[in-house]
């Protein structure tokens, strides 16, 4: 019995439906218990003897449940029958048409759902939250209308912030105008919450789609209009010196570089301590140190980068996998770089394994750099292989 099997009959086994199932409909709850177990589309459809088509339906809300197919569920999921009294409650949706949506409940249980759906996205990539991400998207935007007053408002906003992250999630899978089509929705949706702060986050948002597609100038100037707009607050305002700093280096401006490390530091420290920002990562997520690092490779500062990843990495990179990877690959490039390249393949032996379960594409860019810089160093024949074996998945 594998890890997940073990799981199928404890997963589930405290208090009533409500407490024990995620909030949401059958399928946002089908696509987010997969996302729990890390299962693909394929595997749900092995293990329940379902479709892939038929699971893809149920999950994007095209269509209901039959009690047969949620038992099937059921049985995988080791749900105990609550999947199967929940699939009675597939068609809810059509009941809201002429009624007045109670927000409270959808939005505490969505919250809730959606920093589930980002720790599981953290760890395992797009591919397994994005069905459940586009879903419940789905049935906000639905509900947010038969809602009144500060509710309504409520609604959009926490729509706002699922299109972020799905825009987030699509760029992760490495479809940028994707990426920027869920951004500008999340714009619109903020500004039906009364939230302008997401137009000031979303020019970040576009300067980090900009840098990865290797367009340095304009990744700065939509880190400087998001810098400047009406609506910034120190955080998007932190967050946009870290991508201001980024670009600089990329361009090898190493004086303009230091002072957008510098507002970077200012205004992060103005946030320290509040409470959590509403958009993007935590400020204290990679602190000024990592940046700097990461800024130093850039540069081609080699042997300072390393330092600087060597000192920082065990205290100051978050623990989920795609930033410990993400990290991991930037220093094994900074001593690719200083001509250390041993200790840089020990990393990147160490790192490839999680590289190849997240399948993120921002990660495959910092790989792709290691590749880059690693060919430039003579090689033994282990260290070629492993340096061929990082450029084939950096192409995915």
């Amino acid at each position: 019995m594998d890890a997940a099997d073990s799981g199928a009959g404890t997963a589930l086994t405290e208090g009533s439906t409500g407490a024990r199932l995620p909030p949401g409909d059958f399928g946002v709850v089908l696509a987010t218990l997969r996302a729990r177990r890390g299962w693909s589309v394929r595997e749900l459809s092995r293990r329940a003897n379902v479709s892939e088509g038929q699971i893809c339906n149920l999950e994007s809300g095209l269509r209901n449940p039959t009690s047969t197919v949620a038992a099937a569920f059921d049985a995988a999921f080791g749900a105990e029958g609550e999947l199967v009294a929940l699939s009675g409650a597939g068609r809810r949706r059509a009941a809201w048409a002429g009624s007045v949506v109670e927000a409270g409940p959808m939005v505490a249980g969505y919250e809730r759902v959606l920093g589930e759906l980002k720790d599981i996205g953290r760890s395992t990539g797009p591919g397994f939250v994005t069905s459940s991400m586009k879903t419940i998207t789905r049935i906000l935007t639905d509900a947010a209308p038969r809602a009144v007053g500060e509710q309504r408002a409520e609604i959009w906003l926490l729509a706002s912030r699922f299109a972020e992250y799905t825009g987030w999630m699509a760029q992760e899978a490495g479809n940028p105008a994707e990426a920027l089509r869920w951004t500008n929705l999340a714009v619109r949706w903020g500004a039906h919450g009364g939230d302008e702060t997401m137009a000031a986050y979303a020019l970040v948002r576009k300067a980090f789609i900009a840098q990865h597609r290797g367009d340095t100038c304009a990744a700065i100037r939509f880190a400087d209009q998001a810098a400047g707009h009406p609506a910034a607050n120190s955080v998007i305002r932190a967050h946009a010196a870290r991508r201001a700093a980024q670009g600089h280096a990329s361009r090898g401006d190493a004086s303009a570089c230091w002072d957008a490390l510098q507002r970077f530091k200012s205004h992060a420290a103005e946030v320290t301590g509040d409470r959590a920002p509403h958009w993007g990562p935590r400020i204290e997520n990679g602190g000024h140190r990592l940046l700097e690092a990461s800024c130093m490779l850039s540069l081609r500062h080699f042997e300072r980068a390393a330092d600087l990843f060597a000192a920082e990495h065990r205290s100051a990179v978050p623990a989920d996998s795609n930033s410990q990877a993400r990290f991991a690959v930037r220093q094994a490039t900074s001593l690719a770089g200083a001509s250390h390249l041993d200790e840089a393949c020990q990393i990147i032996e160490t790192t490839l394994p999680v590289l190849k379960r997240i399948d993120s594409a921002t990660a495959r860019a910092e790989l792709s750099r290691f590749v880059a810089q690693a060919r430039t160093r003579k090689a033994d024949p282990g260290q070629l292989s492993l340096i061929n074996t990082s450029a084939a998945l950096a192409t995915g």
